[in-house]
């Protein structure tokens, strides 16, 4: 039987239908069919099928050297990081023979970090990406200067009544945290009840 012939787009498109349908065992039989053409060994679809497969394999060592091959689109990056994380958490575990908890995942985060193919670079403070915190501090040292002191009353400046200073950034996170568990609950807080707890 002569070997199937496949445009780049068709590849791409069956990758991705068998990798949404979770078939790891038609998708590992599509990718040893595929011919040893140059342009299938860097094709981002065929990559990403590629790693998907080496993670449900256990393969975890193939999967880091795919991730670290090439840079990925970034719409791509939230899967494949997802990839990256989940192998190094499993290794730690079965290393340990326990689950890990928030602080040994957390560990494992800071040992293994993102390559950099998979992901931006920025990092993150407080749910809030780095370049965007920037932002925020530069506008408050603009509106108030650098070094803005609480005034007389020991508050603050505030804008819009809301206080402008990093430390508050995780108090409004976790506010809407609040306020999405108790919508959940069919709750609703009363607004002195937020400004109570919040500030």
């Amino acid at each position: 039987m002569p070997p199937l012939v496949f445009t780049p787009e068709q590849v791409a498109c069956v990758c991705e239908v068998l990798q949404r349908g979770g078939s790891m065992e038609r998708l590992g039989h599509f990718l040893c069919s595929l011919p040893a053409c140059d342009w299938l060994q860097h094709d981002e679809s065929v990559l990403k099928a590629r790693a998907l497969l080496a993670f449900h394999c256990g393969e975890f060592g193939e999967l880091y050297r795919l991730l670290q091959s090439r840079p990925f689109s970034p719409n791509s990056h939230p899967a494949l990081q997802q990839l990256w994380l989940q192998a190094h958490y499993l290794q730690a575990e079965r290393l340990r023979g326990r689950p890990l908890g928030a602080v040994g995942k957390h560990r494992v985060r800071r040992k293994h970090p993102l390559p950099l193919t998979i992901w931006d670079g920025e990092e993150t403070s407080y749910c809030f990406k780095e370049r965007s915190v920037q932002g925020l501090l530069t506008m408050r040292d603009l509106l108030w200067g650098p070094l803005s002191l609480p005034s007389s009353t020991g508050s603050w400046p505030r804008l819009a009544g809301c206080p402008v200073v990093l430390t508050k950034f995780s108090n409004c996170q976790v506010s809407r945290q609040r306020d999405v568990a108790a919508n959940d609950r069919g709750q609703v807080r009363s607004p002195a009840e937020k400004r109570d707890r919040d500030f």
